[in-house]
């Protein structure tokens, strides 16, 4: 009797190695942290991360990226693990690109890259799905010449005769069109959330921001009662969601938006504008942030780097600390000399000490301090409301 043969047919995720360039204004640690959200976006992308390669340079080669020793070294690993995918922890021109991705012979992705593809497989909105193609298209045009393997030949025919235009050529203006389509269907949008702000009737605005992956829809999901997505993955949210609070007598609109990260492509950010705009138009800010990460106070800066860029950065905000069942003390050196650990509270009381604007200490998961979060919004919102609306006796 013949045995009857099974085949595996689940797709696979596929696996990569990371690249990246240490040059000198970088530190060793910056660098480690950098590849680490690397990696991160990779799993978050469906990858999984088999090797890390590093280079110190002064700069990146112009042609290459990394030196050719390298590039012999790491082609020597992809062939030994068969290793479906190269990913560079920076941008990469468009000869960079061609020149790897020609050397390798598999697939070469940069940092910008994968978080486009992050972004469009988590885009659900009209808005979203039309922001990031925008994104897409922008990164594609320059790279057009790795993208197709037809643009050498030129197009002829009735109507075509002369010189002719090549692929390439044709290519470029058909997403130039779409470029300048997708921006009017932006602005379209653009209107329609105007006209809905506008609609809201008069309750003060609050917005959760800070960086990917905090708790921003665990703590929207806590005090709206509403069903936002929650996965610890980097960017799970991309589409503003705007509910109706109410916190003993006072109702306002509390929104959650798209979580920032280090070296965010430009273009992104341009096309993510609009949705940031419920940020921008905010009256008060929850700026949330992960305590429980070793790297929370760059988090913090490069938070306050992109409110600084969409004209945010000085409104009233209240800097939640969560994630504090998780926070695992660091170890510092005093005065001297010795290995001391700084407490939560040791922390508290330094970052107090040293910001005007109040600041919580929660867990949204365990509930801690969740009411003390809760009466530290009313107070500030209540405040604002009163003097924005002082014949609004609220709800009774």
């Amino acid at each position: 009797m013949a045995r009857t043969k099974i085949y595996d047919t689940a797709l696979k995720p596929e696996t990569a190695v990371l690249v990246s360039v240490i040059t000198p204004d970088v530190s060793d640690q910056t660098a480690k942290e950098y590849l680490e959200e690397l990696e991160f976006l990779v799993s978050t992308a469906g990858g999984i991360t088999k090797g890390i390669f590093t280079q110190k340079l002064h700069f990146p080669d112009r042609a290459t990226f990394v030196g050719s020793g390298k590039l012999d070294e790491i082609k020597e690993y992809i062939k030994a693990e068969e290793i479906d995918m190269v990913v560079f922890d920076d941008e990469l021109s468009p000869s960079q690109l061609r020149n790897i991705e020609k050397y390798f012979e598999i697939k070469v992705l940069d940092r910008s890259n994968l978080i486009l593809d992050i972004f469009a497989k988590h885009a659900k909105t009209a808005q979203a799905k039309t922001q990031v193609e925008l994104a897409q298209l922008q990164y594609l045009l320059p790279r057009l010449t790795r993208m197709w393997t037809h643009l050498e030949r030129q197009r002829g025919g009735i109507g075509m005769r002369g010189p002719g235009e090549s692929q390439i050529e044709s290519d470029r203006r058909m997403i130039l069109n779409k470029i300048s389509l997708l921006k009017d269907r932006l602005k379209n949008i653009d209107k329609q959330n105007e006209t809905q702000r506008k609609n809201r009737g008069e309750m003060i605005r609050v917005a959760l921001v800070g960086y990917t992956n905090v708790g921003k829809s665990t703590i929207m999901n806590m005090i709206s009662k509403s069903d936002v997505l929650i996965e610890n993955k980097l960017f799970a949210t991309l589409d503003t969601t705007v509910r109706k609070v109410v916190i003993d007598n006072l109702p306002f609109l509390l929104s959650d938006t798209v979580g920032f990260i280090r070296k965010l492509p430009h273009h992104l950010v341009e096309c993510f504008k609009s949705t940031l705009d419920e940020v921008r138009e905010a009256d008060v800010l929850i700026h949330v942030v992960d305590i429980s990460h070793p790297y929370f106070e760059d988090h913090i800066r490069a938070v306050n780097e992109t409110l600084k860029d969409i004209g945010a950065v000085d409104k009233p905000t209240i800097t939640v600390f969560n994630k504090i069942d998780a926070y695992k003390a660091p170890v510092e050196v005093d005065e001297d000399g010795e290995e001391v650990k700084v407490t939560l509270n040791d922390f508290r009381n330094s970052w107090m000490a040293k910001n005007a604007d109040p600041a919580i200490f929660i867990s949204a998961t365990n509930k801690t301090n969740v009411e003390e979060f809760k009466q530290k919004v009313y107070e500030i919102v209540v405040k604002m409301h009163n003097a924005r609306y002082p014949y609004n006796n609220l709800l009774y």
